[in-house]
């Protein structure tokens, strides 16, 4: 059970109340810190910045296991200030203090709990930054988190971190990380950045292609990629902060990505690591794409499994059309991206996001900024795959009309999926009409297609 705050190092009971074993976690620290060449005294220094769902859980995280350390590392994060909690979200997050014994206890013992009920009654406004002290992130009210340190200064965050995790949604990490080069400028030592960001970004000059989040900070920063990671899923933030088992990968040159991986395994949270960095990256924002697509297909068929499966089968073989357009080696791929892709259909915002515009319940005009759930990073990820996969310069051969189309012309549901959420040529429904569509090519014969020729366009992803 997460949320209490007491801390009795002798038994192991930490700041969120779960009970933990040491697991050799001092030595992973020790053994970073000597990586890092910090010397006795010196901190290493940890910041997220960007407080969503997945970010802050992952801060709790470090939080939770190397926190007790505090001779030796400082973990914090970086929101922006000024984010106000709106009168239904207080009522609710009340509403959870009060079930959770532990979190009760923890508030009134840090004389924290009045605030909230001050704004339950709505006497008193609460800021976002202001309940994340608290272990509150606002797109995650019902998981209470461990209190964590936050830094609404970005300047304060970053200028001498060591270690910064991006948990900025894929639009906004070029912007923030164009201002933390500012801070930058000076430093004597490179600092190591993993970006937990799933979304892309389409270029079409001198050709067209994929720019990642990575690639942004990159640019944005001249940190060398050798410093410059990607931690992808399969996993829900939610469950993993409850100790439900999980794996991830940690992508990126050798330099640092096998003494990340270590330091960042713990019983419940299995990390492995891969060198290709970017495939995986991209791979991590294509499954959003197709997530949208499975949540109107649930809402539409009232939970049909035979319709979710039907679209499974679809979208999963236009997920590896396009991995062979993006990778030499494709099938290396399709374990991780089966597995992050059906997790994020069970559970992901993204497929919440499908449901709720099929029913009614959002519409387009909101945005993709959804209160309570954050950036839905699908949306912006279906207009840069669309717009990259529709240019002549990468046509294929048309396997029933022998003439060359351009690779999207055999993805319908990512067709579809633009006609719906960026060009609003038509409504939620036609997800299923694509599905239907009697001139529709066995999947099975998608997957055919690609593996029968030679595909690969280095070129969308920068490479020569």
């Amino acid at each position: 059970m997460v949320g209490n705050i007491e801390v009795m190092r002798g038994n192991n009971v930490y700041a969120n109340g779960s009970v933990h074993h040491h697991n050799g976690n001092e030595e992973k620290l020790d053994e970073l810190r000597r990586l890092l060449g910090k010397a006795d005294g010196d901190l290493v220094r940890i910041v997220g910045v960007g407080a969503g769902a997945w970010g802050s859980v992952f801060a709790a995280l470090l939080q939770d296991s190397y926190g007790q350390y505090r001779e030796k590392v400082q973990i914090r994060i970086w929101r922006r200030p000024g984010r106000a909690v709106d009168r239904k979200t207080a009522e609710h997050l009340f509403e959870v203090i009060n079930s959770r014994e532990d979190v009760l206890r923890r508030l009134i013992r840090r004389c924290a709990y009045l605030k909230y009920v001050e704004g339950r009654l709505g006497d008193r406004t609460l800021y976002a930054d202001e309940i994340l002290r608290d272990g509150f992130c606002l797109n995650m009210i019902d998981t209470p988190l461990c209190p964590l340190k936050v830094v609404t200064n970005l300047q304060e965050a970053v200028w001498d971190a060591d270690i910064v995790i991006n948990g900025l949604p894929s639009t906004e990490t070029r912007e923030v990380f164009e201002e933390i080069s500012k801070y930058w400028k000076e430093r004597l030592t490179v600092p190591i950045i993993i970006s937990l960001a799933k979304g892309i970004e389409a270029a079409l000059d001198p050709v067209p292609h994929i720019v990642t989040p990575t690639q942004m900070i990159n640019r944005a920063t001249r940190v060398p990629m050798e410093n410059i990671l990607y931690l992808g899923g399969p996993n829900i933030a939610s469950e993993i902060y409850n100790k439900e088992y999980a794996n991830a990968r940690i992508c990126g040159a050798d330099k640092w990505r096998k003494p990340l991986a270590k330091f960042l395994r713990q019983p419940h949270f299995i990390v492995w690591d891969n060198s290709d960095l970017v495939t995986h990256e991209v791979m991590g924002g294509l499954k959003n794409v197709y997530a949208i697509g499975a949540g109107m297909v649930a809402a539409l068929t009232n939970e049909s499994a035979t319709s979710k499966s039907v679209y499974f089968a679809h979208c999963t073989s236009e997920m590896i059309f396009i991995t062979h357009l993006l990778a030499e080696y494709p099938e290396k791929l399709a374990g991780p991206l089966l597995a992050d892709t059906y997790v994020t259909l069970l559970k992901g915002r993204n497929a919440w996001y499908g449901q709720m515009l099929a029913k009614g319940e959002l519409n387009l005009d909101m945005g993709d900024s959804i209160t309570g759930k954050g950036m839905i990073q699908g949306v912006s990820a279906v207009g840069a795959f669309y717009q990259l996969l529709s240019q002549s310069s990468l046509s294929i051969s048309h396997p029933g009309e022998a003439k060359p189309v351009a690779p999207v012309e055999l993805c319908p549901i990512l067709k579809t999926l633009y006609k719906i959420l960026i060009s609003r040529e038509q409504q939620a429904e036609a997800i299923l009409q694509a599905l239907r569509d009697e001139n529709l090519n066995d999947p099975r014969d998608r997957i055919e297609i690609a593996q029968s020729h030679d595909f690969y366009r280095p070129s969308l992803l920068g490479q020569p």
